[in-house]
């Protein structure tokens, strides 16, 4: 276990401050210990960061990394003046650079997520999130000529997480359908699918994650069984390969990597940041 705490302050959620903070961690080969500090939004909850930034310093014995994305002034120069670690203030870092070159002052805005119920994007963030939760898992066929993207693989392939992250991280109206063995019987797309085949596509896993995956939920089922595992995707893989659609393997990949591969491919016209 590392000895070093980091820190993410933020007058907000925080999490700006955490997403670019892992990301920089991420290219250390070194463990931290996480301390999250979001709405610090006062001089008083300012100098209550500084004591707890100070005193994990004293009893870790290496100074804490600090990152920051403190837009009120008067609480960032207190955090400044009276922290003992090594603080990295994204906004000054970036902000004040494009201020200079853009002639232009930002508008020092508190967290993305603070006029959140005014926003357009958000609400339509939030109408993705309810429509992918309602066409999860093939459950209803309405309006599905509204989804940006339709995920197609089999059970247990990462379909729902992936049509989730879409929803809640871009706003895309993701929809995800299951092969089943009754498909591969068939040896044709759903029927619900084949108007919409410009806007699927697949996930497919290696069979023995598959197993372990189902075994978890199933275990010694013949649903989670190895054999059964290989011929499902096997299957799917063919059926996929036969119409054409775009699909890749999500065993050794993120939801994030996932994500993005498939926005590239599919390219939807509406997207929400």
């Amino acid at each position: 276990m590392s000895n070093r705490t980091v820190f993410f302050i933020s007058d907000g959620t925080g999490i700006t401050a955490e997403t670019f903070g892992h990301a920089i961690l991420a290219q250390f080969e070194t463990q931290f210990r996480h301390v999250r500090l979001p709405f610090v939004d006062s001089v008083d909850k300012a100098h209550q960061a500084v004591r707890q930034i100070n005193h994990a310093g004293v009893v870790d014995g290496k100074k804490p990394v600090v990152f920051t994305t403190l837009v009120n002034m008067e609480v960032l120069e207190v955090i400044r003046d009276g922290c003992q670690g090594m603080l990295l203030d994204m906004f000054g870092t970036f902000v004040h650079p494009l201020e200079t070159e853009l002639q232009v002052k930002s508008n020092h805005r508190i967290g993305r997520f603070s006029d959140a119920s005014k926003s357009k994007e958000y609400q339509s963030r939030i109408e993705a999130i309810n429509f992918s939760l309602a066409h999860d898992d093939g459950q209803s066929n309405l309006d599905l000529e509204q989804s940006d993207v339709i995920l197609v693989g089999v059970s247990r392939s990462g379909k729902t997480p992936t049509s989730l992250y879409l929803a809640m991280q871009y706003g895309l109206k993701a929809s995800n359908y299951p092969l089943i063995p009754e498909d591969f019987e068939r040896r044709h797309l759903p029927t619900a699918l084949k108007p919409h085949l410009p806007k699927l596509f697949g996930l497919t896993i290696h069979p023995e994650r598959l197993s372990e995956i189902r075994n978890e939920r199933r275990p010694n089922s013949r649903y989670a069984a190895l054999d059964n595992c290989r011929m499902e995707v096997n299957e799917a893989e063919a059926m996929m390969r036969r119409s054409g659609i775009r699909w890749l393997s999500s065993t050794t990949k993120s939801i994030e990597e996932i994500a993005t591969t498939i926005l590239q491919e599919i390219r939807p016209e509406r997207l929400n940041y």
